[in-house]
């Protein structure tokens, strides 16, 4: 997963995973049956691994809106480090394949459908906490967060700074108000 993250898919070649994954040719087939299924494991394992992150994030949050605050300022911590400026593994794919693959593009629409379910829900706790109008659409809101978290992400990728992330968050968060 963290090959074809860092690289993409097309970009990810049998050796390069075969390398990595320390994995003869005939083990790497029998363990994945192709480099196609493999990368589908690895976006799968992504979105359930994230979701999953994002949902206990959002439970062990004292308020809603500091979890919607706290998932828009870690992408300004995604500049620096080891795995910094990588973006989101499903929107790059996204981006990479767009509708050229159905499973693949199937498998993009699961990721983002789970990343809005998360948002919904803090957007409607968020709502009931009063730090959001009851009055505004809470599914519209979600798919704002989940753009507006995909943008950030290919910012950084672009080489924005963190405190130009903290910044468009920031405006991102006045309009949920």
């Amino acid at each position: 997963m963290q090959l074809f993250w860092r690289q993409g898919y097309e970009a990810t070649s049998l050796q390069d995973l075969l390398r990595e994954m320390r994995l003869s040719k005939s083990s790497f087939y029998q363990a994945f049956g192709s480099k196609h299924a493999l990368f589908g494991r690895c976006i799968d394992h992504y979105r359930d691994s994230l979701a999953r992150g994002m949902q206990q994030q959002l439970e062990a949050a004292p308020r809603a809106w500091d979890f919607i605050a706290g998932m828009l300022d870690s992408v300004a911590g995604e500049v620096q480090g080891e795995d910094a400026r990588r973006g989101c593994l499903v929107m790059n794919t996204a981006s990479e394949f767009g509708q050229s693959d159905a499973e693949v593009a199937a498998r993009v629409k699961a990721g983002t459908a789970r990343f809005r379910k998360v948002f919904l829900q803090a957007i409607k706790r968020a709502q009931a906490e009063g730090d959001i109008p009851a009055e505004r659409d809470a599914g519209l809101l979600a798919d704002y967060l989940v753009t507006n978290m995909s943008g950030l992400r290919s910012l950084t990728k672009a080489g924005a700074s963190a405190a130009a992330i903290r910044r468009i968050a920031g405006v991102t968060l006045s309009a949920l108000r």
